[in-house]
């Protein structure tokens, strides 16, 4: 037992020394610098933010339109996941609404305001077939629609989730009793989601208040709270003190967002067993919601095919005529080449290491007998990760490490990476392994065998289908990511998404889809790759278990 204790504690020192290094110093250093002059301490750079022109409006917008976002998107989740759960809808509808719900997580952010752009713009292909343009692209309207493609996969995860432990056998029960179908409704379906609900709500908000992608191209005159602070730090004059005030104010958000999610907690309904019970068939049902959830999971789907048709053609919208050309010249190109390989090496990267602090950590609080309190900073570090907007991570980053050998390196950028999507993996990796048998290391101990035996040999292989997710996880935010990377990426480390945001500015939308495409691809390969060698694990976890028990 000491042995093991040993080298839980070296896990548990490494960790915490990277996590201290990498999170806690530059936090700290953004908010020394935000209120740290060169006279010392002074409250000047919070007065300047404050009273600067239309910063009060910026806010007001940020909260408006993030807040009206995360309505829709819940809205749009909860159909889509009810027409998984709750119809007999056949299983290849149910499929095709999950993978239109989840299609937006694996392109990047910045690529929905192309996409509404060519989709929505007075040239846009929706706007041809309609025959007149729907909205202002650039704005609040532009602005909702990418925040709620962004926020919908979210959102549909969390609803679905908490469905498939929702007690079905309760909508017989309420219509057994005389329930209307309404109050059966708000009884069986609603009240035990109103948590889940008020949670989804709360994290697409979050999301949306702290993303720059969007607003980096559809933004327009409409100013948001992440494009304030982009403008402060890399605009044409940089104001790091004043940056460092917007993160802050960044920042509060996200800590009231965190805290609120564990107070909704409270409120989620919890079944001590939930029954299978199966759905009657009921084709008015199955065609309202299946219909329902179609055109919502078409509208989703269709702002992205002009990602695949623009690079497709001569020149949109003039000359439509086929060419391979735009992908040739990408492929061709070695500079965008070595820009995907950067990206790709990056991932890979990132979710290695970080699968590793990620299964360590879950060790420490879910397979360890170390004190409560190594186990309380293990969970602190997930909150605090799970709270701090990639934005705000980047730019601290920036200050901490700016002039020191790690700038502009991809060592700091996997880093950023690791801490930034720790939070998700972590607790994944904790669930999955709280659920194992408790007494594995007690017996391998007492027969001889060492801690760091028994992990590899027993607990590993049971949990190899939760580390290809979590690998998977960290593989494919990090492909996508650019809100935590922008402030720390440099010409030598150029990724795929900080050059998406270069070639706006030279309006190469052609090479913008190209590239897009190819981070979807990547990311598809890779999830259909994870997937299919999780549930092969799981499956033969599955018959060994069988074959010991019989």
């Amino acid at each position: 037992m000491r042995q093991k204790n040993r080298e839980l504690k070296l896990i548990f020192t490494v960790l915490v020394l990277v996590f201290a290094a990498f999170l806690a110093v530059p936090v700290l250093r953004l908010l020394v610098k935000s209120f740290w002059g060169e006279q010392g301490a002074t409250g000047e750079f919070y007065t300047a933010v404050f009273t600067g022109r239309n910063f009060g409006q910026t806010l007001m917008n940020s909260f408006a339109v993030s807040a009206a976002a995360a309505v829709a998107a819940v809205l749009v989740a909860f159909v889509l996941a009810y027409a998984v759960h709750y119809t007999r809808l056949p299983g290849w509808v149910k499929t095709a609404l999950r993978g239109a719900a989840t299609l937006p997580m694996f392109i990047p952010t910045i690529t929905y305001g192309f996409a509404i752009i060519y989709s929505f713009g007075k040239q846009g292909l929706i706007t041809q077939l309609l025959g007149f343009q729907l909205f202002n692209i650039y704005g609040f309207w532009g602005l909702l629609v990418g925040y709620v493609i962004y926020t919908v996969p979210v959102a549909f995860l969390l609803i679905c989730n908490t469905m498939e432990y929702v007690d079905k056998k309760t909508l017989v029960v309420s219509k057994v009793m005389g329930d209307g179908a309404l109050s059966t409704f708000w009884i069986a379906v609603l009240r035990p989601l109103l948590g889940t609900l008020a949670g989804a709500f709360v994290q697409a908000f979050f999301l949306c208040f702290t993303d720059f992608g969007i607003p980096a191209s559809v933004g327009g005159k409409f100013d948001v709270i992440a494009t304030v602070l982009y403008n402060q730090m890399l605009g044409g004059i940089p104001d790091f003190n004043r940056g460092a005030v917007v993160a802050v104010i960044m920042l509060l958000p996200s800590v009231g967002s965190i805290l609120l999610l564990r107070f909704l907690e409270r409120y989620n309904i919890r079944y001590d067993r939930v029954s299978s019970a199966e759905l009657k068939r009921n084709p008015l049902r199955d065609g309202a919601w299946g219909l329902s959830g179609a055109v919502l999971g078409l509208m989703l789907l269709s702002i992205f095919v002009v990602i695949f048709l623009v690079p497709m053609v001569q020149n949109w919208p003039y000359q439509r005529t086929f060419t391979p050309e735009h992908f040739a010249s990408v492929f061709a190109d070695k500079d965008l080449r070595k820009v995907y390989l950067h990206s790709l090496a990056m991932a890979l990267l990132t979710a290695f290491f970080g699968t590793l602090a990620a299964y360590g950590g879950a060790l420490i609080t879910a397979r360890s007998t170390l004190p409560r309190a190594c186990k309380q900073t293990m969970d602190s570090v997930a909150l605090v990760t799970n709270t701090i907007p990639g934005m705000v991570l980047g730019l601290a980053f920036l200050f901490c490490f700016r002039g020191t050998s790690l700038q502009n390196t991809f060592v700091l950028m996997i880093l950023c990476n690791i801490v930034h999507y720790f939070s998700t993996p972590y607790l994944m990796m904790k669930n999955a392994l709280s659920k194992m048998n408790a007494g594995w290391e007690t017996t391998a101990l007492l027969m001889g065998d060492s801690w760091p035996k028994t992990i590899f040999r027993v607990v590993t292989p049971n949990a190899a289908a939760s580390l290809i997710e979590t690998f998977s996880y960290y593989f494919i935010n990090s492909m996508v990511t650019i809100s935590a990377l922008i402030f720390i990426v440099g010409s030598k480390t150029m990724i795929l998404t900080a050059k998406i945001k270069q070639l706006q500015y030279i309006n190469q939308y052609n090479e913008v889809f190209v590239l897009s495409l190819l981070i979807l691809a990547t990311n598809l390969l890779a999830k259909a790759i994870f997937t299919w060698l999780a549930n092969n694990r799981e499956k033969k976890a599955t018959k060994q278990t069988e074959e010991k028990g019989n």
